[in-house]
Formats: C-alpha cells, structure tokens, sequence
C-alpha cells in the first residue's frame, strides 16, 4: 500500500494549512488561534465530537468507524518556539520572536490529513482519538493530558507519534523497540561570593573562580563516575555572572542539561552534581546551591508497537525505506508520558537536507507531509480493520 492517493491529492490543501500554521505561531498553552483553526477544520470534515480546552488549549477529536472495536490515539503537537525567525521564506512568522522551528506546524498538518481521510472513509472498526496538544517545548503538555485522564476518559488503548527529521533521507521512517529517546533534566547552580574591586581580589571572595572550577569538576561525572558504555550527557548551557572588567562580582550562575535512560544514572549525576558544589564551594570559600529539577522521562516504545509501526510504515514508503532498529538518541519528548501509561510507539521522518531543528532558519518540509498523515490513516486501518 503506497501513500494513499487521496492524501497524496491533498498536498496543496495541506500546505496552505501547515503555512498558516507558520504564520501563526503560539507558545507553550495559550494556543488560541493555532487550536481554533485546528478545531475549525475539523468541523470542516465533518467530525462532531470535539472536545477543546484539555490542558487549556488541546483538543482531542473522535472519529467512529465501522463497528465495535478499540480507540486508538493518534498524537501532534501543536506550540512553537520563542526564536526570532530568520528563515527568509514568504509565510515565514509573523509574530516577532516566535516560530515553529521544531515543525510541530507540520506534525498538525500530517494528523489534519489523516483526519480529513478517515472522516471521509472510516474504513475501520472502532475509534480513532485525535490527539493535538499544546506545551511540548519545556510545558509537559503530555503529562497534563494525561494528568487530566485523556487515556481514561477516551477509553485510547495505544497510541503513536510522529516526529520531522532534518538531514535524515527524506520520506523515510526511523524507529525503535524500547527507549528511543532520553529523560532530560535541568540543573542550576547560585554562587554567592563577595564582590569588590577587579584589582583587589584579595579582598573579595570570587564567584567567577568557583564557577570555572565547578564548571569544569562537572566534566567529570560522565568521564569518570559514569560506566562508559551507558548513555549519559551532561552539558553545562548557561554561565551568567559580572557587568565591567574592574569589578569581581558578587554573584554567579550556571545552568545545564542532563540526558538519560536509566533512573540510576539520573539518581547518581544529581547526588555527583550536589556533592562537586558543595565542595568547590567550600575550596573556593563561596557559598552555593544547586537545584535539580527531573524533566520529561525517557521516551520508551512498546516492542511489539514499535514493529507493527514499522511495518505499517513499510506498506507506505517500502521497506527499504523504514529503519526498524534505529539508534536512541539523547533528544526527550513529552510524548513520553502518553507512552508511560498506554503502549505505542514513536517515529521519526526524515525531512531531507537543511536547518536543524530550533534553528532560526529552520522550516518543514511540505513534501513529507502526505507520508505522516498517510501513515497515520494506514495504521488506524491496519490496526483495526473492518
């Protein structure tokens, strides 16, 4: 089964939606224009079973089919990112210092698709549950949707996602069994020394110096506390510290990820992560803190889910399209947490050569956009045929 004409008929269509999307772009949340047309044009293909307004701006829309059966969920997330655009292309943001540089406006329009298709067709048994959800970028719009019973509540027994990938081979699926992508947390370290005049550190107690030394004992968590062969990084992202070159400030401040997939090796970074700072504090005669806040969990798929999606996926694009081992990768997703509480699985599609996501110049491509939502539709078909 290749792509399924009709969505292939709906490029056009499709694009027009994904650069609206574009134009439009809305943070985290407050999603009011991006859910509104999105709850819009479902009412255009003629679904009536919307509910709006889950975790504050997500929708999740029914579609019945033909006879008893499961629900299954299909998911896209719908928020973008506060970078100033600087992508050059005529349906490029509108709003200054927001755009969609992860292409969730591409994930929208991929689901929308497969929306229209099986609205139009509904040849399968049971349900389908739309998921578009608000607040994957750092909210944990996921975790709210769930928090606030989505699985429950729509009775969804699997579920699946789909992410855009730059610089992979264009039109092809990547997924694996198990983890697929890393827990992520985040840690800030406050330094609180004594300021005084840039010629007389005698006389002051140097934040700066504790933060270079702090900054680089961290390096050694992963080089020397952490077995080799496991996956763990630990990158310090942010130092702020200082306003002019005679003056030792009073205060600095460091911030960074961790990435990982097994709980222990969160549990040991964060105890390693306390311990050099109270210690290079105390070497360096300054006082500090260190706050550590767990984030999105690893991105686990369900083996035997995970396999199924590939094949569906293979029926799409062929086999010799579809990767059905690929490597984990230290990047997280809220998706996560659907994936916690209901099997299912998540893949990546490759989007072809350009901008890596979160770049300013980053844009989706729209030629992949029938394949997302044609493997959408072929797996809700797939899985639950009439």
């Amino acid at each position: 089964m290749p792509v399924i004409n009709s969505i292939a008929a709906m490029e056009p269509e499709m694009r027009e939606w994904r650069r609206w999307l574009h134009r439009n772009p809305e943070l985290q949340f407050d999603l009011p224009k991006t859910a509104g047309f999105v709850a819009d044009k479902l009412r255009d293909f003629g679904i009536t079973e919307i509910h709006e307004g889950i975790a504050t701006s997500g929708i999740v829309a029914i579609i019945e089919g033909q006879g008893d059966g499961p629900t299954i969920g299909l998911r896209a997330d719908m928020d973008a990112l506060p970078i100033l655009e600087a992508s050059g292309v005529e349906h490029a943001s509108e709003t200054r210092g927001k755009m969609h540089a992860c292409g969730h406006d591409g994930h929208t329009t991929m689901l929308l698709g497969a929306a229209k298709y099986l609205a139009e067709t509904r040849n399968f048994r049971g349900r389908v549950a739309l998921i578009f959800q608000p607040a994957e970028e750092g909210g944990g719009g996921g975790a709210v949707m769930v928090d606030e019973g989505v699985m429950d509540r729509f009775d969804i027994e699997q579920v699946y996602g789909i992410h855009n990938a730059p610089n992979f081979a264009e039109g092809e699926f990547f997924t694996t069994p198990g983890p697929i992508m890393a827990a992520v947390d985040t840690f800030h370290i406050d330094i609180t020394g004594k300021g005084g005049h840039g010629a007389m550190p005698h006389d002051t107690k140097d934040p700066i110096v504790a933060a270079l030394g702090i900054g680089q004992a961290i390096q050694t968590i992963v080089s020397r506390n952490h077995y080799a062969l496991d996956e763990l990084v630990v990158s310090i992202t942010q130092i702020h510290t200082g306003t002019a070159d005679n003056i030792i400030p009073g205060t600095a401040y460091l911030e960074g990820t961790v990435r990982t997939f097994d709980p222990q090796v969160q549990d040991m970074v964060e105890r390693r992560l306390r311990q050099i700072v109270e210690g290079q504090a105390a070497s360096y005669d300054v006082a500090a803190t260190c706050r550590y806040e767990r984030g999105y969990p690893a991105t686990v798929n369900d083996a035997d889910k995970a396999a199924f999606a590939a094949k569906v996926a293979a029926d799409v694009v062929g086999a010799d399209k579809v990767t059905p081992d690929s490597p984990k990768e230290m990047g997280a997703e809220d998706f996560s947490y659907m994936l916690n509480v209901r099997p299912g699985a998540y893949l990546f599609l490759g989007a072809g050569p350009g901008p890596v996501l979160h770049h300013p110049e980053f844009d989706f491509n729209d030629t992949i956009a029938p394949l997302g939502a044609s493997f959408f539709a072929r797996m809700v078909e797939t899985a639950q045929p009439v």
